[in-house]
């Protein structure tokens, strides 16, 4: 695997390509078994940063993280796991409060079987909780040990901007990562995210690089083997070939797919290479159901696209482009609530 890069400036080594345990478990692959085996495969092959979530398939995909690390491997593992997802019906097993905070770190120890997390990451903002209470759990994890540093993942240009103001009025910890969506398919990130990232010397995870599945090259012409996916199940609004939206990303996909061949490449690295290719990324976040999946991948870390592939990818996607605004994983509710942009009516 290609040099290890920094984190930001947290002066950690972390590889190119990271884990994204997500398909593990209930959501994807139900063998535990064999979902250790691909954790080992991808730690034998130098990746070194293994990503996760309490909320995926309800903390099974933690426990099966945990069983992967049990055999002598986590010290050599920068682990990260996310909270703010619901857990279970209690309405108070969710969110950014602090009352939450610590109790689903404790779980999230318990179930991945160590003593600290490497990067405790905010899963999506919650205009519920002030941003305040949230980095003020999180300072003191940091100086209990439990955590080492912790992040944010999808968040706004400004509440990124948001979280750094406070922690240094505060002088409290601050967040060191933002994990955005970023692929050639959703590239908004470029717009500010990315570049605030650089500003405040961020690391940055992009999570779906392959677009949730539209660059691995399956979703060519007259390909139908996407149609019964467990993706197209849980998120028809990102799969859903029929959505005006979705076959303007096939398209895309079709144009880049032949780019591709042109330059000697699968889709699948000519896609991880162009993320890994920004001066922002630290690392890229795969996310393999198969052990056929993740050695697909692999290779993607020793790849640097031409110049001239790259400017053929921007005629096809201009930068700042995402085609599918499903492929954002966040919207605020300044978009989803009308109330919000909408002045009281007049009382009669």
């Amino acid at each position: 695997m290609a040099t290890y890069r920094t984190l930001g400036r947290t002066g950690v080594k972390v590889s190119p390509l990271t884990l994204g345990a997500m398909n593990f478990g209930a959501w994807a692959n139900r063998d535990h078994d064999d979902a250790v085996k691909i954790i080992h495969q991808a730690l034998d092959a130098g990746v070194n940063v293994i990503d996760t979530a309490d909320v995926y398939s309800q903390g099974e995909n933690e426990e099966i993280v945990g069983k992967a690390l049990a055999d002598g491997r986590r010290d050599d593992v920068f682990l990260a796991t996310k909270f703010h997802g619901q857990i279970g019906d209690n309405p108070n097993h969710q969110g950014n409060s602090r009352r939450w905070i610590h109790r689903a770190v404790e779980d999230s120890l318990r179930r991945l079987g160590t003593d600290h997390i490497d990067l405790y990451q905010v899963h999506r903002p919650d205009p519920a909780t002030d941003f305040e209470e949230t980095l003020g759990a999180l300072d003191d994890l940091v100086r209990q040990g439990k955590i080492r540093y912790f992040g944010t993942t999808t968040f706004e240009p400004h509440q990124i901007v948001e979280g750094q103001w406070i922690a240094e009025r505060l002088r409290r910890q601050r967040p060191v990562t933002e994990q955005p969506p970023y692929s050639i398919l959703a590239r908004a990130a470029e717009r500010a995210v990315l570049p605030i990232a650089e500003r405040y010397g961020l690391g940055v995870l992009p999570w779906s690089p392959l677009a949730g599945g539209w660059l691995s090259g399956h979703y060519r012409k007259g390909d139908t083997t996407h149609a019964a996916s467990s993706r197209l199940e849980r998120q028809p609004h990102r799969h859903d070939p029929e959505l005006a939206a979705n076959q303007r990303k096939r398209e895309a996909a079709e144009r880049l797919a032949e780019l591709a061949d042109e330059a000697g490449l699968s889709l699948i690295h000519l896609s991880l290479a162009f993320v890994l290719e920004h001066p922002a990324v630290s690392t890229v976040i795969i996310g393999p159901r198969t052990r056929e999946h993740l050695v697909s991948q692999l290779g993607a870390a020793d790849v640097r696209l031409p110049r001239d592939v790259l400017d053929r990818i921007d005629e096809i996607v201009p930068p700042g482009t995402t085609i599918s605004p499903a492929d954002e994983g966040y919207q605020p509710p300044s978009l989803t609530d009308p109330a919000t942009r909408r002045r009281p009516a007049a009382r009669g």
